[in-house]
């Protein structure tokens, strides 16, 4: 049986600190029946004319459409049999474009997998990129096997199995990888594995991740009422708790400057809040030891805060807005 055409769309958007990097690491792939085709999502700076150095072939938005646009023209614009999508901002291992094939060779019926970044960060960005990147490899490596959810930073997927699926909602900013994920699983096995691994670059600040982590709260609402149920893999029932818990050590914390006696609330509110996901802090302190663990803990509130402080805005916004309620049901035709 003659191997696959592989095409890696590398959606860019003001990417200049990675974009060589990312596209090296595709061309020194060892599967080596592969196209390169970047989509410039109409870039603000160099990041498309060093990408156009590398021998890709370079694709260019009129507008800035966002990530899901920018994979669709990736998708019009590919001849592979597979799909292997990589933000501009991840490098591969060498082999990562080989074993997706195997992994389709091996099970036919599977319409995409996802792979699993590191446990370091592609830069030394300091302690918040590390508690990113620490937290993104875990969750995700806990939840190694069969999915719901789509992670297409980094994955690929037969390209019949796409276009039956659909395409991206291009109207979607942070949410379309859930919501093409979503179509997808309703028709194929989608899998989850560290056999395609890759390396990436994250937030080093810590207010911008609170921005992403309140928005994405906010616009999962309409699709978990929606389906009924949070995505199969890393949203546990544990971890949807731990949230819940997380805002409480916050919310209840400065009642304890004017009534100390209230300080068993927040000390339990978070005791329960690490045994909910006691795994991930066991990872933390056997990689980084107990000094950053203190440090990850503090992130890792503050981040779980702004997701319910997201789903709670949502939920207010669903009570009120039939667009918003409505968001996820606009039908994407292949």
């Amino acid at each position: 049986m003659a191997a696959p055409l592989v095409s890696v769309v590398v959606p860019l958007y003001n990417d200049r600190r990675t974009v060589d990097l990312c596209l090296r690491s595709v061309l020194e792939q060892t599967y080596r029946k592969l196209e390169v085709i970047v989509v410039d999502d109409a870039s603000a700076d160099d990041s498309a004319e060093l990408a156009g150095r590398h021998p890709v072939t370079l694709v260019r938005a009129e507008r800035n459409g966002g990530p899901g646009a920018t994979r669709n023209l990736g998708v019009q614009n590919a001849r592979g049999e597979i799909i292997f999508f990589l933000d501009a901002d991840l490098t591969l291992h060498p082999e990562a474009v080989a074993q997706a094939v195997e992994l389709f060779e091996e099970n036919p019926e599977y319409g995409a997998v996802f792979g699993i970044p590191d446990k370091e960060p592609l830069f030394d960005d300091g302690p918040v990129c590390d508690y990113r990147i620490l937290q993104y490899h875990y969750w995700r490596k806990s939840a190694e096997g069969l999915v719901s959810g789509g992670f297409y930073a980094l994955g690929a997927v037969r390209r019949s199995a796409f276009l039956e699926a659909g395409w991206f909602n291009s109207a979607l900013r942070q949410t379309e990888e859930i919501d093409h994920a979503e179509r997808l699983a309703a028709r194929f096995p989608l899998l989850l594995t560290s056999r395609v691994r890759g390396r990436l670059s994250d937030e080093s600040r810590m207010r911008p991740l609170l921005r992403k982590a309140f928005v994405r709260g906010r616009l999962r609402v309409p699709f978990y009422l929606d389906r009924g149920r949070a995505m199969q893999g890393m949203e546990t029932g544990g971890r949807a708790a731990a949230s819940v818990l997380a805002a409480l050590t916050l919310l209840t914390l400065p009642s304890v400057l004017v009534w100390p006696a209230a300080a068993p609330v927040p000390v339990l509110a978070l005791l329960a809040c690490v045994l909910a996901d006691l795994g991930q802090y066991l990872f933390v302190a056997r990689e980084r030891g107990p000094a950053f663990l203190v440090f990850f803990t503090g992130c890792h509130l503050l981040v779980s805060t702004a997701v319910v402080a997201g789903l709670a805005t949502g939920l207010a916004q669903w009570s009120f807005s039939g667009r918003f309620r409505r968001m996820y049901r606009t039908g994407v035709p292949a």
